[in-house]
């Protein structure tokens, strides 16, 4: 079973998140949700070998975007409420290796479709698919 049967849910949350930064960030390239991505797989990465994660210095695009996304990892691990409309639906609390496996997963997708259509092929190909 693949990780788009086990947690599909908690992919379309994430990039739930990543698009709604892009809606308000026409200026958001592919890059810019790598470097976050990198962060986020990072800080997760630590705290599930009890580790302190590496220091990164993101952008205010980037960090707007890392917040959106720590938000939802954060409700699905089970530690936060989602507010401002947000929805997303919690079928069960999971961990922080499998929140670094969705990370990852979606890291690669950004890889795919950046080099297949440039600097923000990414970001359109996914929002073709969030409503």
């Amino acid at each position: 079973m693949g990780l788009e049967d086990t947690h599909l849910d908690v992919l379309q949350n994430i990039e739930f998140a990543i698009v709604s930064v892009n809606r308000e960030r026409s200026d958001l390239v592919d890059h810019d949700v790598m470097r976050t991505l990198d962060a986020l797989i990072d800080v997760y990465r630590a705290e599930a070998r009890g580790h302190t994660p590496k220091e990164f210095h993101l952008t205010e695009k980037e960090s707007l975007l890392a917040q959106r996304m720590q938000d939802i990892c954060e409700f699905r691990l089970g530690r936060k409420e989602l507010t401002g409309g947000i929805q997303a639906g919690r079928e069960e609390i999971i961990t922080a290796e499998e929140i670094v496996s969705c990370l990852r997963k979606i890291r690669k997708s950004v890889d795919k479709w950046n080099r297949q259509r440039g600097k923000q092929g990414y970001l359109q190909f996914i929002d073709e698919f969030v409503k």
